[in-house]
């Protein structure tokens, strides 16, 4: 399989709206990704969840669009959507027939302009509550929920913006004013703050006409405040543990240490690192802790790419029924010791190159897999030409780089160790160490 160029323009209206398109007429289909430079790195103390909050409000109406018909017009014209939130950016995105792109183009350029004119304190108040059932849903009432929250918090300072969670705080968005909420808005979501991507097939020149149509008349915001210094030591100076007792089934092993920047080849070298590690059965920590000892019923490790002062590398090992949760955490620690010891073999960079490879290519098959890159790479790293660059660095990474940026991360002075224990064995526990 040959890696496809992505050939695509790139231009900024007068008001500063970013536009990347990408023509290919392969299919009858088009994507539209837009992302705003905005998540929970820009939320301040006592107003947090505003950026989460935003991904819901955003399907709430807006001028010239009723409330939840943005959703109802793009399933009607045979489409999909939907919209994300994360801590460096918030996202929305339709993959549309291509004949019908400028229905896409219009919602999003009504809800830019026009949102606030549907924004109400009932709409705001319903939304607050979908977010509350979100918490509790996906964080506070499912087994091992809160482990994303918890590494953050203990990864990076109060002071940071990573260390609160994307979701924010309750106590934040139930002191949230209509206008605190209208005056994120205002600031956040302005054109200049944006990078919209349209790929797929798609007359560049009409696409062009449609977006200078609906989006050239909205009003740039000069007065985006910048963050401050977002920069971090590279290591935490220390490790750090928390056991948390919970209604798990099972012991389990959470891992984090701060990494590189999204953008840096080190964070790339430490993606590959992640496929040695656990990248299906083959992998060192299958190999070793699920096949051959037995001890773990199952192994992850993944990077999380930030582009503020530091990434995450993160691991978890559920522990098998019987065995000491001290013997997983420590055949895990080992293995990611062991990486920045000792060069990875030939065979194991193969099997990681040809994992990452598969799935780089799968994935720029998909038109919207296209945009959305297109888009993060613009706003992220200004550099919407990685996407024909990424694969390549992944593939040119060396064992040498692999063993150096282990032994710089995997360090016991910059880890988190975060262990889940069933309430129920706690308990237990605590019982027999009293009676002793």
């Amino acid at each position: 399989m040959t890696a496809p160029s992505v050939s695509f323009t790139d231009e900024r209206l007068v008001n500063g709206l970013r536009l990347i398109i990408a023509e290919d007429h392969m299919a009858p289909v088009v994507a539209v990704c837009i992302w705003y430079a905005v998540g929970s790195k820009n939320e301040v103390p006592g107003k947090t969840g505003f950026a989460h909050l935003f991904e819901h409000v955003m399907f709430q109406g807006s001028r010239h669009v009723a409330k939840t018909e943005h959703m109802g017009l793009v399933q009607a014209a045979g489409g999909t959507l939907n919209g994300t939130t994360w801590l460096d950016r918030t996202n929305y995105f339709e993959t549309m027939p291509s004949h019908q792109l400028e229905l896409a183009l219009w919602l999003e350029a009504d809800r830019m302009a026009t949102l606030l004119d549907a924004l109400n304190q009932e709409n705001l108040d319903n939304q607050r509550d979908v977010v509350k059932n979100e918490k509790r849903s996906s964080y506070d009432n499912r087994p091992y929920g809160q482990w994303s929250n918890k590494l953050q918090e203990l990864l990076f300072p109060p002071e940071h913006p990573y260390h609160h969670p994307t979701i924010g705080s309750m106590e934040d968005l139930d002191a949230a004013s209509l206008e605190d909420v209208a005056g994120f808005f205002r600031t956040y979501y302005p054109p200049n703050n944006a990078v919209l991507a349209i790929a797929g097939d798609v007359d560049p020149a009409q696409a062009r006409a449609w977006v200078e149509h609906y989006f050239g008349e909205i009003a740039a915001n000069p007065a985006i405040p910048p963050l401050g210094d977002l920069s971090l030591p590279a290591t935490l100076g220390g490790e750090r543990r928390e056991i948390v007792e919970d209604r798990v089934p099972l012991p389990r092993h959470y891992f984090g240490f701060r990494a590189p920047r999204f953008g840096d080849p080190r964070l790339e070298a430490l993606e590959v690192a992640a496929q040695i590690l656990a990248g299906g059965k083959g992998s060192r920590l299958y190999r070793r802790l699920v096949r051959e000892e037995r001890i773990a019923q199952d192994v992850a490790f993944f990077t999380l790419g930030f582009v503020g002062g530091a990434s995450i590398a993160a691991g978890q090992a559920t522990v098998r029924p019987g065995v000491d949760p001290d013997v997983v955490e420590r055949a895990f620690e080992e293995e990611l010791e062991r990486l920045g010891r000792e060069p990875v073999t030939a065979d194991e960079l193969a099997r990681a190159r040809a994992l990452i490879e598969t799935y780089e290519l799968e994935s720029l098959q998909r038109v919207e897999e296209r945009a959305d890159r297109l888009a993060m790479f613009a706003t992220l790293l200004d550099d919407p030409d990685m996407i024909n660059r990424q694969l390549e660095r992944y593939l040119s990474v060396t064992p040498e780089e692999i063993q150096a940026v282990a032994a710089e991360v995997f360090r016991p002075d910059n880890r988190v160790v975060i262990t889940y224990v069933p309430a129920a064995e706690a308990a237990a526990g605590q019982d027999e160490e009293t009676a002793a």
